[in-house]
């Protein structure tokens, strides 16, 4: 993956974060990564001991998840990923060209702990890695 800067007018209409104000939108540029991923290149997996959670700004992403594929996009449920939503043997990756940022866990907390306006963004996402976990999530 390639460093890419975070531009707060394109931050503004991911649907991640269209709920935040334009200070929130700040904050998060301040405490996060963005970068830039080539299809197929592996973001995240269970294996990472960090408890990052990544968001998809732009393309597309798919866990692997027990020798199956969830492809999501980034107005999808599946358009964050933490490596504490699913248990066992799971790797994020690319389908396409995308872009994709990176919060640590505690920055991330501090956000929500802030009121950011990500629930339900994240309740959407447990739901579905839930259902991944449950084997009833579309492939």
């Amino acid at each position: 993956m390639r460093a890419s800067t975070t531009h707060l007018y394109l931050l503004r209409r991911t649907p991640f974060f269209t709920g935040l104000s334009t200070e929130q939108l700040r904050y998060v540029i301040g405490h996060s990564r963005e970068w830039e991923a080539q299809a197929a290149t592996v973001v995240a997996g269970s294996a990472d001991e960090a408890d990052d959670v990544w968001i998809l700004l732009d393309g597309g992403w798919q866990v692997q998840y027990e020798g199956r594929s969830y492809p999501s996009g980034h107005a999808s449920p599946g358009k964050w990923y933490s490596p504490r939503q699913l248990d066992g043997d799971c790797v994020l990756l690319t389908t396409e060209h995308s872009y994709v940022m990176k919060i640590a866990r505690a920055d991330f907390d501090a956000m929500i702990e802030e009121g950011f306006a990500f629930k339900k963004h994240l309740d959407a996402g447990i739901a579905y890695y839930r259902s991944i976990r449950a084997g009833t999530a579309a492939q």
